[in-house]
């Protein structure tokens, strides 16, 4: 146990000025038979808004599978945890007091013996990545919803994700998660998250587009309790009402709930239908059989297939298939060798949609170009093509 003596002695060897210095002194040391060891703990470093959220009871959690890399989540965000080795030991000093904790005690010239609980050489550092949500719809195509009278809703077999199955699963903070289904048209059905198969989806859209025309209702003012009412035998209300919100927004005018039906996710769902089966379509064609098989007054545009279908301009002639961003790989580098191996050179326009959901937070289109492709001009148009040979 060292004096008070023996540290002023020190200064002195070190040539350094203890009126300079706090006057309390921590003399460090490993306890009786050594703290812990090396590796038995881990350092996290967090950004202060963590570190808020921890001191407000809320919890962090580490997602992953044996085979993926480790992700830890906030209620919000999603960050890669990796591993920063450092030069520096880096002690646990179990109720060490900062400086400034122990000017404002006012300590004079105390020497505080501090045992030493455990070490390390390296921390954890958190890094803000993309969700990964790629696995989400996986799951969930596994058992998509046929409706009530399918023979698959008789099997009890098959796979079916409650809420808390897909926080254990999928390498995403719950805000994420939940958002993501909503883009995935999920909905809950005896607590079951579910998909609606795709033929069972655009069923129920054509029994209620039929009945607005029948009804010669606007397709910006859809009755819902008028609709339950005609197609409740048909389908369960639920469903049609689940629908309902898929293609429209829903609002409330003088007590009554009314659906704005969109033209684009319609024409949308209707391309989708009609290219699934199809390799390659005839551009011209596609598009005159499009038209026809839209609701009366609905205008469809190519523009409405962004990160749906690709067309060809190049072949002969012009051809239109589809192409769901959806399908694509989840890893940078590996979308873009996906899209390359496709098409040898792709337009800004074209290749935007199928790498527009890489963008990080200060990411843009042109900086994934940048990064993943190399420009030329071929017929005054700039076009990108792979920086390197795709196999």
């Amino acid at each position: 146990m060292r004096t008070r003596e023996e540290v002023d002695a020190t200064l002195q060897i070190a040539k350094l000025n203890a009126a300079e210095l706090l006057p309390a002194v921590h003399c460090l040391g490993f306890g009786p038979g050594a703290g812990a060891a090396a590796g038995d703990f881990c350092l996290l470093e967090l950004e202060p808004s963590l570190c808020q959220q921890l001191e407000a009871g809320h919890s962090l959690v580490i997602r992953g599978d044996k085979d993926e890399q480790a992700v830890l989540c906030s209620k919000d965000k999603t960050f890669d945890l990796k591993i920063a080795d450092t030069s520096n030991m880096l002690l646990f000093i179990p109720g060490c007091k900062t400086p400034d904790q122990l000017k404002a005690e006012e300590t004079h010239c105390n020497i505080i013996h501090t045992e030493i609980f455990g070490f390390s050489n390296n921390y954890w550092e958190l890094r803000r990545c993309r969700p990964k949500l790629k696995k989400l719809k996986k799951l969930l195509m596994e058992d998509a919803y046929e409706g009530p009278d399918s023979q698959k809703e008789k099997d009890s077999n098959q796979s079916k994700y409650t809420t808390e199955d897909l926080l254990n699963q999928i390498q995403a903070s719950e805000e994420e998660i939940m958002a993501q289904l909503q883009v995935l048209n999920a909905c809950e059905i005896e607590g079951y998250w579910r998909i609606l198969d795709f033929d069972y989806e655009m069923k129920l859209l054509n029994h209620i587009t039929q009945l607005v025309d029948s009804e010669s209702w606007s397709f910006g003012k859809v009755p819902l309790n008028m609709c339950l009412q005609e197609l409740g035998p048909l389908e369960p209300e639920e469903m049609i009402e689940h629908c309902l919100k898929c293609y429209g927004k829903k609002y409330i005018e003088e007590g009554e709930v009314y659906f704005e039906l969109s033209a684009d996710k319609i024409c949308r769902a209707t391309a989708q239908m009609l290219l699934q089966n199809a390799v390659k379509f005839n551009l011209a064609e596609f598009q005159e059989v499009w038209q026809q098989s839209v609701p009366e007054g609905m205008i469809t545009t190519l523009d409405q297939l962004k990160g749906l279908a690709l067309v060809d301009r190049q072949s002969r002639p012009e051809i239109i298939f589809l192409l769901k961003v959806d399908d694509l790989p989840e890893d940078n580098q590996e979308r873009f060798n996906s899209l390359f191996s496709l098409r040898e050179k792709w337009t800004e326009e074209d290749i935007a949609p199928y790498i527009q959901d890489l963008c990080g937070e200060k990411q843009t289109i042109g900086t994934l170009l940048t990064k993943y492709s190399r420009s030329s001009i071929q017929n005054g148009v700039k076009v990108y093509n792979s920086r390197r040979p795709i196999s």
